[in-house]
């Protein structure tokens, strides 16, 4: 289990999490100083940012190779991008954009899931690929690629089926592996299974958002443990990172109120 190592302060809901160049940088669902950036070690606020043009705090992820962080907006369902000297641009997807991640080529690959959809792009905005998921696999929210190119896709809504995590193959036709299935509370269930992270062992972590946990799954998708329970949350975690380096987890802990986030706070554990 996680050991709670430090908790950021609470402030308007945390859209995502990540790090870049020794550096934490928090999204928060508010009209200017959205990025919040934090020294990795001591989490002394450093500075604030406020996105030109950013309405839809969604996702924030970070490429060490390109030195920027790429943001998804989906109420203007753009893709911005920021690099370590504050340069922004940004870039249309067309689609609702959710959760966002780095592939090992350095692309950008985009959940879009009123669609059912995988779009891959390049650093600076340029459509590599889409892939059209099986149509068994509704509501994705977050897609991450593994070594060998399959996807870990996170899926499924409170009204939908099926809840679970898919291991998806290369070119997005077909489920090789999966775990969770109908909706609910047990080990191999899920309540809205909304974002992961994978470890250098390719052990999946998932959010598991009405739950209230964070669950490792093997690399073939098997339940192992719970990594975060709801004790060690004040709320309903949205979004995690997973810093493989200095062994740190960082849970965005967002309370829910009259259907919408109210406010948030980032809890980083050890594991």
């Amino acid at each position: 289990m996680g050991q709670v190592v430090h908790t950021l302060p609470e402030g308007p809901p945390v859209g995502g999490v990540t790090t870049l160049a020794g550096e934490v940088y928090v999204l928060r669902g508010k009209a200017r100083d959205q990025v919040e950036v934090f020294d990795v070690i001591t989490y002394r606020l450093l500075r604030l940012i406020t996105v030109p043009n950013l309405r839809g705090q969604t996702d924030i992820t970070s490429c060490e190779h390109y030195r920027c962080v790429y943001i998804s907006d989906d109420i203007v369902k753009y893709i911005h991008r920021l690099d370590v000297q504050g340069a922004a641009t940004r870039w249309a997807v067309n689609d609702e954009p959710w959760g966002i991640s780095v592939n090992a080529a350095r692309n950008v690959l985009v959940a879009c899931d009123e669609v059912c959809k995988i779009k891959e792009y390049s650093s600076h905005g340029d459509l590599l690929r889409e892939l059209t998921l099986p149509g068994d696999v509704t509501t994705p929210w977050h897609a991450i690629q593994t070594r060998n190119g399959e996807f870990i896709v996170c899926h499924g809504d409170r009204d939908d089926a099926v809840n679970r995590v898919c291991k998806i193959s290369v070119d997005g036709r077909d489920i090789v592996q999966s775990h969770g299935g109908q909706p609910g509370s047990d080990t191999g269930q899920y309540d809205v299974p909304v974002y992961s992270a994978i470890d250098d062992n390719e052990f999946v972590f998932v959010v598991d958002i009405n739950n209230r946990r964070v669950t490792l799954l093997s690399p073939t998708l098997d339940y192992t443990r719970q990594v975060v329970s709801r004790d060690k949350l004040k709320c309903n975690p949205l979004r995690l990172y997973l810093d493989t380096q200095r062994r740190r987890l960082y849970v965005a802990d967002n309370e829910f109120k009259n259907s919408k986030f109210t406010a948030g706070r980032v809890v980083v554990f050890s594991i």
